[in-house]
């Protein structure tokens, strides 16, 4: 038995979340892989045991649902061996704002937002208690560019980066490590879910190249990995101007440009 802890990940039936099943498996680590394809998460995890020899259990589940969240929450709260959360599961934005209606909108927000925080606030403290383990967020670079049109999506990735952010903040002085993961295009099954030809894209990666990156910043502990950034200097300006911001805000009075004449 692997005195690693286990990796659960959800989305694991294909793609970023397959992949890091398949990365954390050659680690030695055992899994819980969580998605609504059963028979690829089997496949898959018939796979990882047969080559690694570690242990994959499988949970069948659509994070979208209140009865399935739950299951998957009480498992993160009790199950002791579980020390790394791979919030991966996601949806993209199929049309402009002005073609989503309420249902799609409810079904992104519950996926993109309400699974991965309700999944890690049912784990959190139990790392904390612990002082170790880690939750991984995949954002994406479309939460840093309103320009690139996927408003709602766009808002959801906004959302994980900040959520990240602050959970750094609070666990990383308990031991718990918060890495939010912001990819651009990877060549996944989200794009053909959301009606776009993925070979229509100027420029997209690998899902194996963007998962081996994102562990090196996993393992590096940053808080923030973006693979497809190459001078990383730019968000250290970004988050630099940020804080700068900050700073500038916290005033007692309105900025004279919006005071009234006397």
């Amino acid at each position: 038995m692997s005195h690693l802890p286990a990796v659960l990940i959800t989305g694991a039936s294909s793609g970023i979340g397959a992949v890091y099943a398949d990365r954390f498996a050659q680690r030695g680590h055992d899994l819980v892989l969580v998605a609504r394809d059963k028979t690829r998460l089997d496949a898959i995890a018939a796979r990882l045991r047969s080559s690694y020899g570690v242990a994959v259990d499988v949970r069948q589940a659509d994070l979208t649902l209140q009865p399935d969240l739950a299951s998957v929450e009480a498992l993160l709260r009790e199950d002791a061996r579980i020390g790394i959360l791979i919030n991966n599961a996601g949806i993209a934005q199929s049309g402009d704002f002005l073609q989503q209606n309420g249902q799609r909108i409810e079904q992104l927000i519950a996926l993109n937002v309400t699974a991965p925080t309700r999944l890690a606030a049912a784990m959190a403290p139990r790392l904390a208690q612990a002082g170790t383990g880690a939750i991984v967020n995949l954002g994406s670079v479309v939460g840093l560019a309103p320009e690139l049109g996927m408003s709602v999506y766009g808002a959801s990735k906004s959302f994980v980066l900040f959520l990240s952010q602050g959970l750094s903040l609070e666990l990383g002085p308990k031991g718990v490590y918060v890495q939010a993961v912001l990819p651009a295009a990877t060549r996944t099954e989200i794009w053909e879910r959301s009606g776009v030809d993925v070979n229509t894209l100027p420029e997209v990666m690998e899902v194996d190249e963007l998962v081996d990156a994102a562990l090196i910043g996993f393992d590096r502990r940053e808080l923030v990995t973006i693979p497809p950034l190459h001078v990383a200097e730019r968000w250290d300006a970004l988050n630099g101007a940020r804080q700068g911001l900050l700073s500038d805000v916290r005033q007692a009075h309105a900025a004279e440009r919006y005071r009234l004449p006397a």
